[in-house]
């Protein structure tokens, strides 16, 4: 009986929540809309795209650690220009779904300074090689804003990177130092999705003015004895109206450690650099 009173009782207030719930929603969210409307980062759908120069640095180890092939020492790539896109939905007031996908790709041709063994290969020093480094990331993420007021918000971020990185050393046949060389290849592939996560912020810089603005986040992780990972961007921008903007800074797109075992290659790389471009919001 008394099992029975408490359930009654439980369906009463259920039912008297409902009826509020239905009352007030929609006033609160005639509210809440007025409220983003006085925001100056008031937005549904926002889209980034940037100019990337980016500069990789690190190095594949091979599986097993047998040999390592260092980007810079090994190959010595420069600066190149590359692209960030991303595509942000705020399906409600503070809370959003985004996905952003960034492509670097680079090879050079180089004459090895020393004997390196790369997965199972081995180029002599003096042996004219092309490297290659080919990165693909697709991160698709949320964000929820703890602070959203008309001079910016405050929120934090988490994410999937999902990297596939690839690295490999072609030499033709051919005589290095009087000495015939055959032909050779190497190639090492890394695919992992990584989890991430930490603040973002934007401050608009002028009281009263939605024109000149601050856009940050770090975001991080440490996977115990696998490595780590973490990436920044930092960017000052300009509105010309509430559709469109333009955003400089740079970035730390990544720096990735993943440690080797056994039967899989480590890689240590980092790719950052000076970052411009649009962004349009609706």
């Amino acid at each position: 009986m008394t099992v029975c009173r408490v359930f009654s009782r439980a369906c009463l207030m259920l039912s008297v929540a409902l009826l509020l719930f239905m009352v007030l929603a929609p006033a609160a969210h005639a509210a809440g809309k007025d409220k983003a409307d006085q925001e100056f980062d008031s937005y549904k759908v926002r889209f980034d795209f940037f100019w990337f120069y980016s500069k990789p640095s690190g190095s594949f180890t091979s599986a097993g650690n047998a040999g390592v092939l260092d980007l810079q020492k090994d190959v010595g790539f420069s600066s190149y220009s590359t692209y960030v896109g991303k595509l942000d939905w705020k399906f409600t007031h503070k809370n959003h779904l985004y996905l952003s996908v960034t492509k670097f790709t680079q090879n050079k041709q180089v004459v090895l300074g020393r004997t390196v063994t790369y997965q199972g290969q081995t180029f002599n020093v003096g042996t004219n090689a092309t490297g290659e480094l080919s990165t693909l990331t697709v991160i698709p993420g949320y964000e929820y804003d703890f602070i959203r007021r008309r001079q910016g918000s405050l929120g934090i971020q988490a994410q999937l990177d999902i990297f596939d990185i690839t690295g490999s050393l072609d030499a033709l046949s051919q005589v290095s130092n009087g000495v015939p060389q055959p032909a050779a290849f190497s190639s090492g592939t890394l695919r992992a999705p990584l989890p991430v996560a930490g603040p973002t912020m934007r401050l608009y810089l002028i009281p009263n003015s939605g024109r000149l603005f601050l856009d940050a986040n770090i975001l991080g992780m440490y996977f115990f004895g696998y490595g780590n990972f973490y990436s920044s961007i930092g960017t000052l921008g300009f509105s010309f109206n509430r559709n469109v903007a333009i955003r400089a800074g740079y970035q730390i797109g990544s720096r990735l450690n993943v440690n080797t075992k056994t039967n899989r290659i480590g890689v240590s790389l980092t790719q950052q650099g000076a970052v411009a471009g649009l962004e349009f919001s609706f």
